[in-house]
């Protein structure tokens, strides 16, 4: 890079450097569970270099910092990826104490491939899929999480935050301009850190959680929504930070409470015309809208592994607790897996309700988006709308982590889109993480089996 490769950056990264000196640039890269892995180089030294290196075994490890056996026919050998910067990623870690960037890269093999575990090429692929169908996929993402009380004791309950008011968060306040206030610190917070990372935030509303919140986003291309959704990830935690409190993106962090959704709005442009397929000349709904509804219900359910990723995303599928328990669609209807949301016909979409928050977001829409063209590409109908309360209706997504990853291995229509490579790894790696979560013995087990079987 020249020296004053600076001057090539995203605007808001060049605003954030102005009459500073940029000390240091964190080169990160997502997991599979969506953690940021990387190094941080100073500068000078980021200036001089155009690819760095990482064992390919970050993919293969768990939650937990475990190892899933997914080295392939090589064996363990860690063999190192070549990281490449996307300088259009470049963005400002405001809450460091120097001046520093981070810049996503993305990960290559030797011979110039990508890696096709990644989580960012993953997506990168299904986005390649549909434009060579001459198709543009336009993703929104809404992000709920929740700020609650610091906690650093893994055997105690979480609690909500303390309010500004000094008095815990109160739940079953959705909307509560009041409720938000109490969180003022912390929201003013992201709201800075957002814009000097140049992030455009649609809008913050309390959900129905205690301590619950919802950022919504534009709407736009998917990876670039991704990363979005990978960087706020990061900036919102830090912000909690600063008010002694964590921000957590647990599926279901509080036993009685609703559990948090990373909910994704889709639609789909035609490339040559712009126009949106799901909406014909005359502003109705067409066969293409009907397709795409009908590869979310046919294949959303082996994709729950990878958009429910945790043996805690399960809890959060509960009857009439603000998330959905099937597949059924329908129109303006928040208790459907399925939503089609009022809309003028240009902007008409279709929202996948299902995925949690805990998701990793590139695999996450990746996987939506799979499941979208797989319909597309099938061209079948959807089962009829639902009218009322799909509460009331069967369920009929899987209940638990070992089940939707049995879902997942049987669809090789999924796995054409994202990847049979990508789906080799994440399989054998979520399966060493719910094993190791079914050898620890929980305490209901022990206060309710100990000494009554």
């Amino acid at each position: 890079m020249s020296d004053d490769w600076t001057k090539g950056l995203p605007e808001a990264a060049q605003a954030y450097l102005e009459g500073r000196r940029l000390d240091e640039v964190e080169c990160i890269i997502s997991d599979l569970p969506g953690i940021a892995r990387g190094k941080a180089v100073p500068a000078s030294k980021f200036k001089r270099q155009t690819y760095f290196h990482l064992p390919d075994s970050i993919f293969y490890q768990t939650i937990t910092g475990d190892w899933g056996e997914a080295a392939g026919d090589d064996g363990f050998i860690e063999r190192d990826m070549i990281l490449k910067p996307d300088m259009d990623t470049a963005t400002a870690a405001p809450w460091t104490g120097d001046w520093t960037l981070q810049v996503i890269h993305d990960a290559y093999d030797r011979k110039n491939n990508p890696i096709e575990f990644a989580p960012r090429n993953v997506l990168k692929r299904v986005v390649e899929l549909y434009r060579k169908q001459g198709l543009e996929p336009v993703v929104a993402p809404e992000m709920e999480f929740f700020l609650v009380a610091r906690n650093i004791d893994p055997a105690k309950k979480i609690e909500p935050m303390m309010g500004r008011s000094g008095r815990p968060a109160a739940a079953r306040q959705a909307y509560s301009m009041t409720a938000v206030d109490e969180f003022g610190p912390v929201i003013d917070d992201i709201y800075d850190f957002a814009e000097a990372q140049g992030f455009e935030i649609d809008g913050i509303t309390q959900e129905g959680g205690a301590g619950q919140l919802e950022i919504n986003l534009l709407h736009g291309d998917p990876v670039k929504l991704a990363d979005e959704v990978f960087f706020f990830k990061r900036l919102i935690r830090e912000a909690a930070l600063r008010h002694d409190c964590f921000a957590t993106f647990m599926a279901k962090p509080i036993a009685d409470e609703p559990g948090s959704a990373m909910h994704i709005h889709h639609s789909v442009l035609d490339k040559e015309s712009g126009q949106n397929i799901f909406s014909g000349p005359q502003g109705g709904e067409t066969d293409a809208f009907f397709h795409f509804i009908a590869g979310l219900q046919n294949h959303l359910p082996a994709a729950i592994a990878v958009i429910a990723p945790y043996v805690n995303s399960y809890r959060r599928y509960v009857r009439d607790h603000a998330a959905p328990i099937n597949l059924e669609w329908g129109r303006d209807n928040r208790t459907t897996g399925i939503r089609v949301p009022l809309s003028s016909p240009s902007a008409r979409r279709v929202e996948n309700r299902l995925a949690g928050m805990d998701c990793n977001p590139y695999l996450g829409i990746a996987a939506s988006l799979a499941c979208g063209l797989i319909g597309l590409n099938e061209e079948k109908r959807p089962d009829k709308q639902f009218k009322g309360d799909a509460y009331e209706g069967d369920e009929d997504i899987p209940r638990e982590m070992g089940a939707a990853l049995d879902l997942f291995d049987d669809s090789s229509a999924l796995h054409e889109i994202l990847g049979p490579e990508f789906a080799r790894v994440y399989s054998i790696v979520k399966r060493a993480e719910y094993e190791e979560f079914l050898g620890v013995i929980s305490p209901w087990e022990r206060e309710h089996l100990l000494l009554n079987v």
